[in-house]
């Protein structure tokens, strides 16, 4: 049973998803700490200019602690307002992306998620996002837990051992920094394999200029449809060849 888990973000990149595909149950770690100028109320774009970023404004007066649950949107009360920051978002994707090829087939949910339904809370916009961008993805297969409904113990790497234990989890994937603050031998005590994401970035089809990487998966899909899940996979580690044990990290 191999475990893995992330934080909510906004509009996330394909290494998000790359992590996911890989696992048969994912936590979706909607109770951590919110971070300041991370990814988890923002992302990039591609306009003719280069990348630009996407983020969504938080309310610091109406937000009343500092885990991700918790974190309220600005705006939300006023959306008639000039700057309402859904309908500043939606008409940069509509400038950058009305004319890619795949758009068409993205519109009606990308409307609705940003003319239709009124914002609050940053955890509920990630998640909706979340699930919109696995159903078109095809990547539905893992059993989600939500961290919010289950209780687990620990920070980081304890938390996510944790997680293995409670979840009968024998393997856990890592994002790449994992390295950076995992001690292995917690794992190793309890039998449980170790692998630390390295995402191949693939090269594919974009509007405007030169190719950039590390942009929201929204780039890929409304650029390449149903070609984005294998453009996404291309060259990266499968959830097949994991479970062959051979790109487990354990010393």
């Amino acid at each position: 049973m191999i475990i893995s888990g992330h934080q909510p973000c906004y509009l996330p990149w394909l290494g998000y998803f790359h992590k996911f595909s890989l696992c048969d149950k994912f936590v979706y770690m909607d109770t951590v700490q919110y971070l300041e100028n991370d990814w988890n109320n923002r992302n990039k774009i591609k306009t003719p200019q280069g990348s630009h970023w996407l983020t969504v404004p938080i309310d610091r007066k109406k937000t009343k602690g500092n885990k991700l649950n918790e974190i309220i949107i600005h705006g939300y009360e006023d959306p008639e307002a000039k700057d309402f920051w859904q309908n500043t978002h939606w008409k940069t994707i509509l400038a950058n992306y009305k004319k890619s090829t795949w758009f068409h087939l993205y519109e009606d949910g990308l409307y609705e998620m940003y003319q239709e339904i009124i914002w609050e809370r940053l955890v509920d916009l990630c998640w909706h996002q979340f699930l919109f961008f696995l159903k078109f993805l095809e990547l539905e297969s893992a059993e989600i837990i939500r961290m919010s409904e289950m209780k687990f113990d620990g920070e980081k790497d304890k938390l996510v051992l944790d997680q293995c234990l409670k979840l009968n989890g024998d393997a856990v994937v890592f994002g790449m920094h994992g390295k950076d603050y995992v001690d292995a031998s917690l794992f190793n005590n309890e039998k449980i394999n170790l692998y630390f994401q390295n995402y191949i970035h693939p090269t594919y089809k974009q509007r405007f200029n030169y190719f950039e990487s590390n942009l929201s998966v929204l780039d890929l899909l409304l650029n390449n449809g149903a070609d984005s899940k294998n453009i996404m996979l291309d060259k990266n580690v499968t959830k097949e060849l994991l479970v062959t044990g051979k790109y487990w990290t354990n010393p």
